[in-house]
């Protein structure tokens, strides 16, 4: 995962980058449930505060392992904090609030705008990668998508609970956000800015929780505490080693692609375990769906070179 990427053929390249992003799609998606089973009994802050403790340790053992040490340069540190305020500090506790009361189906939509907000920011601010027509198409085409698979009544309960919902909104901008920053750590193992950030993260949510909290007076169920290892391990650890290491690949447009992903992966769990079945409208939606992340991630064409004569 830390290996360089651009050593290999661009074709196994871009198979290895799908791979990976639909990994990534799976593990994110995956966070929702764990989300919602572990905050029952452990309040959202302190949840996320083990979550990003855990995960960083886990990574710094990895990273040990491999005989890589985190850096101690200051100024790569305070990075390391903006990075976490972005992709794990806000967002984390935000959706972990807002889940007890937005609908899952619209929490999706609200959740998928990330690539949008990704080529806006690229866009318009900071020009780090090239934006091209196909891109945006794969944008607009992977919004559509999704709410043809969740449905309009998904829309039914917007404004309803206004509040967590912009919580919701706000976290996806916040995503973004992590997405455009993250290329400040372009050309460092994924290990490194994914366990600094980790790192980061616990030390700004680990005083909010004791004080707001109390959490040596909790008493979580064991299904709490299994959700917050598996959100952890594998919704968090492995979660981020594979984000950071597309940042560099993708890019931010193509790797916040992995919020589309996650309609058509949790569309097909459904229907393999819950027997669930798909109208017209929903399988027009996951056509659009792939067709939009494979237009944000596929390389373009190479022109073709005429033979030396």
């Amino acid at each position: 995962m830390s290996g360089n990427p651009g050593t290999a053929s661009p074709r196994h390249n871009a198979i290895v980058d799908l791979l990976l992003l639909l990994t990534l799609s799976t593990l994110w998606g995956a966070s929702y449930t764990f989300i919602r089973i572990g905050v029952t009994t452990i309040p959202p802050i302190t949840f996320m505060a083990a979550r990003t403790f855990i995960a960083g340790m886990l990574l710094v053992v990895w990273m040990s392992l491999r005989g890589a040490r985190l850096p101690r340069d200051p100024a790569l540190w305070r990075r390391f904090l903006v990075q976490a305020f972005l992709n794990s500090v806000v967002p984390f506790t935000l959706i972990a609030w807002a889940e007890r009361s937005v609908e899952a189906g619209l929490a999706t939509i609200l959740n998928s705008t990330s690539p949008v907000l990704a080529f806006l920011g690229t866009w318009l601010i900071t020009r780090h990668e090239k934006v091209t027509a196909r891109k945006l198409l794969g944008v607009v085409a992977g919004l559509a998508g999704t709410c043809l698979v969740v449905g309009a009544s998904a829309f039914e309960g917007l404004g309803r609970q206004l509040v967590p919902q912009l919580a919701i909104v706000a976290a996806t901008v916040c995503y973004a956000g992590a997405a455009l920053y993250g290329r400040a750590f372009k050309g460092m193992p994924a290990a490194v800015p994914s366990a600094g950030s980790l790192l980061a993260g616990t030390v700004l949510l680990t005083p909010i929780s004791l004080v707001v909290d109390h959490p040596w007076t909790l008493t979580p169920s064991l299904h709490s505490v299994l959700a917050l290892m598996g959100l952890a391990v594998f919704s968090t650890a492995l979660a981020f080693l594979v984000y950071f290491r597309l940042i560099q690949t993708l890019g931010s447009v193509g790797t916040t692609a992995q919020a589309y992903l996650r309609v058509p992966i949790g569309v097909g769990i459904s229907m393999a375990f819950l027997g669930e079945t798909l109208s017209p409208s929903a399988w027009a939606g996951l056509a659009c769906v792939v067709a939009g992340v494979a237009a944000m991630t596929l390389p373009a064409p190479r022109p073709r070179t005429e033979a030396a004569a």
